[in-house]
């Protein structure tokens, strides 16, 4: 079995010279770090402990995904520097899952067998829950840090994304109020998976309750480029806004076809919930100027910590590169999974997930985060952003204070609700989302 494994002491300047496939292919030939001898599989005397990276290198998730590898190394290096973690320096095993859901649990399989203590992963809810199960059986934890629909629990996934009740809601509050135009004509679009119709779910339960409803509703499966279609419906719709949940390079299709349909962002504005700045180095300034993304962190926040963190990646990763959400929501998972385990004076899971309990908070370069022990979620600013011409974004709006989680919204999960501090999941009905439960 190839390990997949790049050495952390290898720099990252040299590594992108050789290119992060080459990086990668030569790894393997370290094989796997297999220590035993005690209970978690790692012996007293080893001098490195594994952690597993998930994340597509390759494939119409690869624009989005590579740079959370990327921050995860970047970050395990700046560890390995100051010491380590309880002496042992961090070692990333990182198989490529090719953006394909059916490769995941194999890959997941592959850094779970061979020792990783933890691992960092997933795009896609759907690739999420393709590992989920292994995780669950392995007892061992993946921290997920991409925005997602909620409506889900377990014990062994930290999630460092927005729920809707941080990112979707407070986006659908702006449009309808003052700010955003008082937009009621709302037109949703999305890639064809678990989130997106998830989270529109959550957004129709949302709009009802106004005595509101979408004018109309589209989907194209992942990788899809082709939004003429969609673009008629707009048209016809008389939509005054878009809600976009589309992902990966699909935002390429959508917007090129925004601005061959000539559609106005001041008059029929695009708020998308899953493009960040990676995303825009990839799409012509002129197709997404005036449109706008909810998120919790903009690489153009100006506070020192985040001018400093920025400095620092594009020094490691070149001038070039950029910063976004979910990279800064990743950068505080790595942190707040270093403190558990400085606070637990383990690896082990369980230990680890005890040191939640007594409530951690890291200071990232987007603010205070705090990992809530109920829910393994995190507390999360909701900023909207409108793209500017040199595709970056200037902060229009943003909550006063962290917002917190709620994986399960009431007004769409009624009944149902978690908390890990006193026995873990409580059920509702089951809840029908266009015919899949």
């Amino acid at each position: 079995m190839t390990s997949g494994r790049p050495p952390l002491g290898l720099s990252r300047r040299d590594a992108l010279r050789r290119g992060a496939a080459a990086t990668l292919a030569a790894a393997r030939g370290l094989g796997p770090a297999l220590f035993a001898g005690c209970s978690l599989g790692i012996s007293p005397r080893a001098k490195t402990v594994t952690v597993g990276l998930l994340h597509s290198q390759t494939g119409p998730l690869a624009i989005s995904a590579t740079s959370l590898r990327d921050i995860e190394l970047h970050a395990f290096e700046q560890i390995n520097a100051a010491g380590g973690l309880l002496g042992r320096q961090l070692v990333a095993q990182a198989p490529d899952p090719r953006s394909r859901v059916d490769l995941f649990p194999k890959r997941a399989r592959q850094i779970l067998e061979n020792g990783a203590v933890a691992a960092f992963g997933c795009w896609t809810s759907a690739s999420r829950k393709a590992v989920l199960p292994l995780f669950e059986q392995a007892k061992k934890l993946l921290f997920y840090s991409v925005q997602y629909e909620g409506n889900e629990s377990s014990p062994y996934v930290v999630y460092g994304g927005m729920v809707p009740n941080q990112q979707i809601l407070p986006a659908l509050d702006w449009l309808m109020g003052e700010a955003g135009g008082s937009r009621k004509k709302i037109f949703l679009v999305g890639s064809d998976y678990v989130f997106p119709r998830t989270a529109n779910y959550v957004a129709k339960k949302y709009l009802a309750d106004k005595s509101l409803k979408p004018v109309g509703e589209a989907y194209l499966p992942l990788g899809d480029r082709d939004f003429s279609s969609v673009m008629k419906q707009i048209r016809e719709s008389g939509a005054d806004c878009v809600l976009s949940t589309v992902n990966g390079d699909s935002n390429i299709g959508l917007f090129a076809a925004l601005a061959e349909a000539k559609i106005d962002p001041q008059a029929i504005p695009v708020v998308s919930t899953s493009i960040a700045e990676d995303e825009l180095r990839s799409l012509l300034p002129e197709q997404v100027k005036g449109h706008y993304a909810a998120s919790c962190y903009f690489q153009s926040i100006d506070t020192p910590a985040n001018r400093a963190w920025v400095a620092g990646f594009r020094r490691e990763f070149g001038r070039d590169r950029v910063t976004g959400d979910p990279m800064e929501p990743d950068w505080c998972l790595v942190h707040l999974w270093k403190r558990a385990v400085e606070k637990a004076g383990s690896f082990e899971t369980e230990a680890v997930r005890q040191a939640f309990r007594d409530g951690l908070e890291f200071a990232g370069p987007g603010g205070t985060v705090r990992l809530d022990p109920k829910t393994q979620h995190t507390t999360k600013v909701f900023r909207l952003g409108r793209i500017r011409g040199d595709r970056q974004f200037d902060v229009v709006e943003a909550s006063a204070t962290p917002i917190e989680p709620d994986p399960y919204p009431q007004i769409a999960f009624p009944g149902w609700s978690v908390d890990w501090t006193r026995g873990g999941l409580t059920r509702g009905a089951e809840v029908d989302i266009d015919g899949n439960v």
